[in-house]
């Protein structure tokens, strides 16, 4: 086994430190700290030029960072890389594979060239990669005939072949049909329920949300939001109110304004908009478990709702609201983030950045 944290210290695969990446006049990564746990399925997500491909680079010593550290399994990647790459399997680009030769033909130069021994233990490692992605049945069909789905998911078996601690994954659907994309769902929570660790980039954020528990958001270089999917998607939550008459939902809105002026504080915001139905509506930014206080509350002034609807928050609405150019990025709305957990947002930024 390659060197391990010390006692106590095993919890983070990736962990980096003022991490930063300069271009010429360009900061493509800017004093980055990120930490992936053992065991996690984790989410990278930034829009394109985010700086996500080059902090993968960072992480695999493809690049050098201009400042600060990278370190995998407690080790120095600038100065351990060797023993950090034994325990990797990635795909940053699309593999290339030979047209002809068949899947299982292809795994095998590859294990050749990754200096694996012959024998009846590599046919074995090869019969359990393809099981695990799923192309045991066309293993001897032609790579030129295989799908792109089946494609992406010979080149993950190609990724685990050495059985990796640690999965990098870039863009793995990219591409896909929805059939394909939900191949490579399956597959990735079939290697996390193998014990391994994954860090996926991507941009389907719906997929993101079903199979990771843990993401980083970044935003021109800067890391805006990083933490559990659950935990963060509480702040994107909602709750959306109809009364019967408009005159009746301007008094709610006014009685919810004063709760929270009175320490309802986790009412974060309070806005009068249109439904899907064109009906005028009160919609708050709040917990979707508060929807019977709210309730209860307007009926204590005598102001019945017609309908509530309490709105789960989605990791694409989160996205959106710490991409866009209004939401505070870099180390002082981190130090925010920490200071104000939960605290109201302003313009489209919920709390502070982290």
């Amino acid at each position: 086994m390659s060197e391990r944290f010390p006692p106590g210290e095993d919890i983070a695969i990736i962990s980096t430190n003022n991490l930063k990446k300069v271009f010429g006049n360009l900061t493509a990564v800017n004093d980055l700290h990120l930490q992936v746990l053992r065991g996690d399925v984790f989410g990278f997500l930034g829009p394109n030029g985010s700086g996500k491909t080059t902090t993968i680079r960072m992480l695999l010593g493809l690049i050098r960072p201009t400042a600060g550290e990278a370190l995998l399994f407690g080790m120095n990647n600038q100065h351990q890389l060797p023993a950090i790459m034994r325990r990797i399997g990635a795909i940053v680009e699309t593999p290339v594979f030979y047209p002809y030769l068949s899947g299982l033909d292809n795994l095998r130069v590859i294990a050749v060239n990754s200096g694996m021994v012959g024998g009846r233990r590599n046919d074995k490692r090869l019969a359990e990669v393809l099981e695990i992605v799923e192309l045991t049945a066309d293993a001897k069909r032609a790579y030129q005939k295989y799908s792109l789905g089946m494609k992406q998911r010979l080149g993950i078996a190609a990724a685990l072949l050495t059985d990796p601690e640690l999965v990098l994954l870039d863009e793995p659907t990219n591409g896909l049909d929805p059939s394909g994309v939900i191949e490579i769902r399956r597959l990735i929570k079939r290697l996390s329920s193998l014990g391994k660790t994954i860090f996926l980039s991507s941009h389907i954020l719906s997929e993101v949300q079903q199979v990771c528990n843990r993401v980083g958001i970044l935003r021109k270089g800067n890391l805006v939001k990083q933490g559990n999917v659950g935990e963060l998607l509480q702040d994107s939550e909602q709750i959306e109110v109809r009364m019967i008459r408009e005159e009746q939902l301007h008094a709610a809105h006014a009685i919810l304004q004063q709760a929270r002026q009175r320490g309802a504080d986790w009412i974060t915001d309070i806005t009068i908009e249109r439904n899907r139905h064109d009906q005028p509506v009160l919609m708050l930014d709040a917990p979707a478990m508060r929807s019977p206080e709210v309730t209860m509350l307007l009926a204590q002034n005598n102001l019945f709702v017609a309908e509530i609807h309490p709105r789960e928050g989605n990791l694409e609405d989160l996205y959106l609201q710490v991409t866009t150019p209004s939401s505070p990025t870099g180390p002082l709305a981190s130090m925010e983030a920490l200071a104000n957990p939960g605290q109201g947002k302003t313009g489209s930024e919920k709390g502070g950045a982290r």
